[in-house]
């Protein structure tokens, strides 16, 4: 009970409720059965959207193909998150238990740089869960303007494009089967939301650690070190700088891989939707389109954003670990804790990174070239269309 009321001090309360839903939070009641459902209700929706691409690939309607094979390539993202999240349980549950334990360990200088961490991620956290279902409000109520203004009578439309193994013949049953996509697809986009905002705390606790690192650093003197116990002032900071390292590396392993996906999925889908606006605009009947569009294009750039701006910031704030190190009073010490000082900073000149499936560096110019990317396919879309 004691850890969770650390967890909450620095975890947002709708992240912790997201996780426990998907399982993977410590100390979930019926974890495994949670993670099951979850993956399960994913790949039966898969599964019946994938049928549609399939059956109706050959038609000539390219804007409503590219339209389902963006929502699609989407969904998949997600799932594909759901299992990483599944076979690396473990691991997240040493990171939450790591971050209860600095809060544990935190000293009285340190409260107010954690606890403004604390309050960004939490509002940033907040802001991106709402966000996400509102995308699917729009999208759901762009694909139904949609519906009504093309006088569609002898066809049900639904939220999501799917080949079920039933026909809706009662208007009873579509609605039913609209409440599910629609409540599904906000749990969904809720859930994207929840693992970019954990993402986010993850990092802001990271650099807000290596600030605490550097302020101790520079109060170092002589005077400082003597009073403080000779030499552990120096020995405890190398120590928390092993620990941030060993953080940001399992931080790095639960997410490279879903970069990797998350790059190569957002590049293709921003392309589409791209299309998607292009083509809309001007268009008789583009409007519902454009709702549809607008918003869900907002938010998976923003996806890709985030990913790359955390990999930047870490690499940066890493990097000024060496630097306060290298600017402190240094040479009021003896030499043991000289030679101290300066394995910080060797360990330092190795910058911590979130990489792309350990292929290269998450950093604001790999976003460049998503967006980049994404026009240019764009372009040729355009010229062919």
């Amino acid at each position: 009970m004691s850890k969770d009321r650390e967890t909450a001090n620095v975890v947002c309360r709708s992240v912790e409720l997201g996780l426990r839903l998907i399982g993977v939070w410590p100390g979930t009641s019926y974890a495994i059965l949670r993670r099951v459902c979850c993956i399960t209700s994913m790949v039966v929706f898969q599964t019946f959207q994938y049928q549609h691409l399939i059956m109706h690939f050959g038609e000539k309607d390219l804007l409503l193909l590219i339209d389902v094979l963006s929502i699609t390539m989407a969904y998949s993202l997600v799932l594909i998150k759901l299992i990483i999240f599944a076979f690396n349980t473990r691991l997240l549950n040493a990171i939450i238990v790591r971050l209860a334990d600095d809060w544990k360990e935190r000293e009285t200088s340190d409260g107010y740089t954690m606890t403004r961490t604390t309050y960004i991620s939490r509002r940033i956290s907040n802001f991106m869960i709402a966000l996400y279902a509102l995308s699917v409000f729009l999208y759901a109520t762009g694909t139904l303007l949609k519906y009504k203004s093309n006088n569609q009578t002898d066809t049900r439309e639904l939220i999501l494009k799917m080949e079920l193994p039933f026909k809706i013949k009662s208007t009873s049953v579509h609605v039913v089967v609209l409440i599910i996509q629609y409540v599904h697809q906000t749990c969904t986009a809720s859930m994207v939301g929840v693992i970019n905002s954990l993402l986010i705390t993850l990092v802001l606790h990271v650099c807000g650690q290596i600030d605490i690192v550097r302020q101790k650093l520079s109060e170092i003197t002589r005077k400082n070190v003597k009073l403080s116990g000779n030499e552990s002032v120096v020995k405890r900071l190398i120590i928390r700088h092993q620990k941030i390292i060993d953080f940001s590396k399992n931080i790095e392993v639960l997410f490279s891989n879903i970069a990797l996906i998350q790059f190569v999925s957002n590049t293709l889908v921003i392309c589409c939707l791209g299309f998607l606006i292009v083509i809309s605009i001007g268009a008789p009947g583009g409007s519902s389109m454009l709702i549809k569009s607008v918003f869900f294009y907002i938010v998976i750039s923003m996806e890709a954003f985030i990913f790359c701006f955390v990999g930047e910031y870490l690499s940066s704030k890493s990097q000024k670990i060496g630097d306060a190190a290298y600017e402190s009073l240094w040479y009021q010490l003896n030499p043991n804790q000289n030679r101290d000082i300066l394995i910080m900073i060797i360990r330092s000149q190795k910058h911590l990174t979130l990489t792309v499936g350990k292929v290269m560096d998450l950093s604001l110019k790999q976003f460049a070239s998503i967006v980049k990317v994404s026009a240019s396919y764009v372009s040729v879309l355009h010229a062919m269309y």
